[in-house]
C-alpha cells in the first residue's frame, strides 16, 4: 500500500476544531455560509476522525471528517439519485460518510454535499460539490491532493464537476474516482427507463390504467399528480408478479415479466427501481426543470426479444423529442470527455442500477474527445449498484493517489494484485476482474437514430449552447 503522507499542519489542527484562518488559494468565507459543527462520527472512525456539518451559501447541507492521523488529502463526494425532496437533506451527506468511512480510516479528509435541493440537476450539483470543496478549504486549509468521487448519477455530477471547474492545469481536483457511475448522461444514460415505460404500458395498461387520466408516457405523471411508490409497486406485480416465486405467477404474468426484461435489458430485481425512476424522476425532469417540454424519444426504436415483435412494435406509444428540451438536458448532463486529469473508474459487471456499459459509453466519449489516456477502467465481479467491497474502494483510492503523485498509469491488474493487502484490513473480498472489458453501450440499450456517436455532447456544442439564455436546467 502506498505509504501514508505527512499530515498537513492544517490537518492536525481538526483534532481540536477548525482553523483560523483559509489558505491563500481558498476563496474568502461567504458570509451566508454557516460555520462547520462537530457531531458524532459514524462508529467506524469515532475513534480516529472529528465530523462535522453546516450549511454552504447556496443552502446545500453538507458533512464534512478530517481524521486525527490524516495523510494531508482530501475526498469530496457526490451522491447519487437524485432524491427528490423539496430542499437539502442533511441526512444524505451524512449517511454518505457512513457508508465511504474506509476512505477516512486511509487516512483521507473526506467532505460531501446533500446539494440544495431534490431533483434534477447535474450541473447544480456540481457546483455543490465544488462549494463544499471549498468550504474545506476555507476553514482547514488547502489539502495536499483533492480527489473527487462519485457513485452512481454522482459519477455524472462528479465528471461534469471535472469538465466545468477543470483547466489545462487540473483545476481544483487533482484526479477522479467514478464507482458504478451514470455515465451516459442524460440525453441518452435514461433510454432503457424509457423503453421501459412504452414497453410496460404496451404489456400492462395499467399506468395509466384506462378510467385514469391518458398522458404521453415521457411525462412520468400528468402534470399536477403524485404517486406513491406502493401503489407503483402493486401495479407492476399484479401485471408480471415480479416479487412472486416463479410458481406462483400466473401464466400472464411470467410471459409479461419475460418479455419486459428482454426487450428491455432490464433484471427483473430492478425492474421496480427503473420504472419508478421513469415515473417519479422523469415528472421531475418534465414537469420542474424543462417546463413542460419533452427531452425523450421511441421514434425509430426497433424493440426486440419479445414473443411478437411485430405486433409490439405496431402497438407501443411512439413520441418524438423537443428539440429544446433535449438541448438543454444534454448541457445539464451530457459529458464533453475534454477532462485534464487521471480518471480511474471501478464498475460492477452485474450492476443492474447503472449497466456497466455505461464504462463503455465513457470511455467512446473520451476516446472521441481525445482524451482516453486520462482514464483507467476497472471492472469487479459484484451485482450491487449501491455498495461495493470497502477492499476494492481503498485499492481503487489507492491506485488514483499514486497515479497522481508519480504520473505512472497504473493497469486494472495492479489495481486487482493490490487488493487483498486492502482485504486483510477491510471488509469485503476482491473481485476485480483484470481482463474484463464491457459490451458497446447501444449492445444494451437502444440507440436513437443518430445517436451512436460519442461524445453526445461535443466541447463544440458546449461553447455554442452556453450563449443561448436561459439553456440548462435552472439551479
Amino acid at each position: 500500500m502506498r505509504p501514508v503522507l505527512a499530515a498537513l499542519t492544517a490537518t492536525a489542527a481538526l483534532a481540536t476544531g477548525p482553523a483560523g484562518g483559509a489558505s491563500a488559494a481558498a476563496a474568502p468565507p461567504d458570509e451566508a455560509t454557516s460555520a462547520p459543527e462537530q457531531f458524532a462520527c459514524p462508529v467506524a472512525i469515532a475513534d480516529s476522525a472529528r465530523c462535522y456539518r453546516g450549511t454552504d451559501r447556496n443552502g446545500s447541507a453538507y458533512t464534512l471528517a478530517v481524521p486525527t492521523q490524516g495523510n494531508g488529502s482530501l475526498v469530496v463526494h457526490a451522491h447519487g439519485g437524485p432524491s427528490l425532496t423539496a430542499g437539502s437533506d442533511p441526512e444524505r451527506s451524512a449517511g454518505d460518510l457512513e457508508r465511504w468511512t474506509v476512505m477516512v480510516e486511509e487516512g483521507y479528509a473526506w467532505a460531501g454535499s446533500s446539494y440544495r435541493r431534490g431533483g434534477y440537476g447535474t450541473r447544480m450539483a456540481a457546483e455543490d460539490t465544488e462549494s463544499v470543496r471549498r468550504v474545506f478549504v476555507e476553514q482547514f486549509g488547502e489539502p495536499e491532493l483533492t480527489l473527487l468521487h462519485g457513485q452512481s448519477w454522482g459519477g455524472n455530477v462528479a465528471a461534469k464537476a471535472a469538465e466545468v471547474y477543470g483547466s489545462a492545469d487540473g483545476g481544483p481536483f487533482d484526479g477522479l474516482l467514478l464507482t458504478n457511475g451514470v455515465l451516459a448522461g442524460g440525453s441518452r444514460g435514461y433510454d432503457h427507463r424509457v423503453d421501459l415505460r412504452v414497453v410496460h404500458q404496451y404489456y400492462c395498461r395499467n399506468h395509466p390504467r384506462p378510467e385514469e387520466t391518458q398522458y404521453p408516457l415521457w411525462q412520468g405523471l400528468p402534470p399536477g399528480e403524485t404517486m406513491t411508490a406502493a401503489d407503483l409497486r402493486s401495479r407492476l406485480l399484479e401485471c408480471t408478479g415480479h416479487t412472486l416465486a416463479p410458481e406462483d405467477r400466473t401464466a400472464l404474468q411470467q410471459r409479461n415479466l419475460d418479455d419486459i426484461t428482454a426487450v428491455t435489458g432490464i433484471p427483473e430485481s430492478s425492474l421496480e427501481s427503473h420504472l419508478r425512476f421513469a415515473t417519479l424522476t422523469f415528472s421531475d425532469i418534465v414537469h420542474q426543470r424543462l417546463e413542460g417540454r419533452n427531452p425523450f424519444s421511441t421514434v425509430g426504436v426497433r424493440y426486440r426479444g419479445s414473443h411478437d415483435d411485430e405486433a409490439l412494435n405496431r402497438g407501443v406509444q411512439r413520441f418524438t423529442a423537443d428539440r429544446t428540451a433535449r438541448r438543454d438536458l444534454s448541457w445539464d448532463s451530457d459529458l464533453t470527455g475534454r477532462v485534464s486529469v487521471p480518471v480511474l473508474t471501478l464498475h460492477a459487471i452485474g450492476d443492474p442500477t447503472a449497466f456497466v456499459e455505461h464504462a463503455a459509453a465513457h470511455r467512446a466519449t473520451l476516446r472521441g474527445a481525445g482524451r482516453e489516456r486520462n482514464l483507467v477502467q476497472t471492472f469487479t465481479r459484484e451485482d450491487e449498484h449501491s455498495g461495493l467491497s470497502s477492499a476494492g474502494y481503498a485499492a481503487a483510492l489507492d491506485a488514483l493517489a499514486g497515479w497522481v503523485e508519480t504520473g505512472r498509469r497504473p493497469t486494472p491488474g495492479d489495481v486487482a494484485r493490490a487488493c487483498p493487502a486492502f482485504a486483510s484490513v477491510h471488509s469485503g473480498d476482491c473481485r476485480v476482474d483484470p481482463g474484463y472489458r464491457p459490451q458497446d453501450y447501444h449492445d444494451r440499450v437502444n440507440a436513437r437514430p443518430g445517436g451512436r456517436h460519442w461524445p453526445a455532447m461535443t466541447a463544440a456544442q458546449e461553447t455554442r449552447w452556453s450563449r443561448i439564455a436561459g439553456v440548462g436546467i435552472a439551479p
